[in-house]
């Protein structure tokens, strides 16, 4: 993502990009830390992703903390999937397939539990199948993870 970068008017004496500055990076750490809240709790719920939601913590953390970067790239469970996005923008195998029977079956309860007509079945089953072509469509890692992901 481009980086903003601000012009100091010049008229003040750089507090006011300092402050602007620290007000911008406070943002992007809070929305990092609920980001990386809402990923740690789709840790233990089926259908709630985590790595997406840490992806987008990760790039909030870039902004803002880059200790919490770090912690997340070298983080023994997370941090092969996250550098390996970050560098090839590649899925490994065993997260794609996690990720399509993920799907399948969020598709399958939405069918159970909501029992819809056929054309938001229709509906939200092109949407869930164009999104495991976009997972399919992205690469393998070039090199094993490290934390047995693949």
């Amino acid at each position: 993502m481009p980086v903003l970068v601000e012009r100091v008017p010049e008229t003040t004496d750089g507090q006011e990009l300092l402050k602007r500055s620290r007000t911008v990076r406070m943002f992007w750490l809070g929305v990092g830390l609920l980001l990386l809240g809402v990923g740690f709790v789709g840790a233990f719920l089926p259908l709630l992703p985590t790595v997406d939601f840490l992806i987008l913590a990760l790039a909030c953390f870039a902004r803002s903390s880059p200790r919490l970067e770090a912690w997340l790239l070298n983080h023994p469970r997370f941090g092969p999937g996250l550098r390996a996005w970050r560098e090839e923008r590649a899925i490994s195998r065993k997260a794609r397939i996690t990720a399509w029977c993920g799907m399948a079956f969020g598709y399958g309860l939405f069918l159970f539990a909501a029992r819809p007509d056929w054309l938001p079945a229709s509906l939200v089953g092109i949407a869930v199948l164009a999104s495991a072509l976009w997972v399919a469509s992205r690469p393998l890692p070039r090199q094993m993870p490290a934390s047995g992901d693949e």
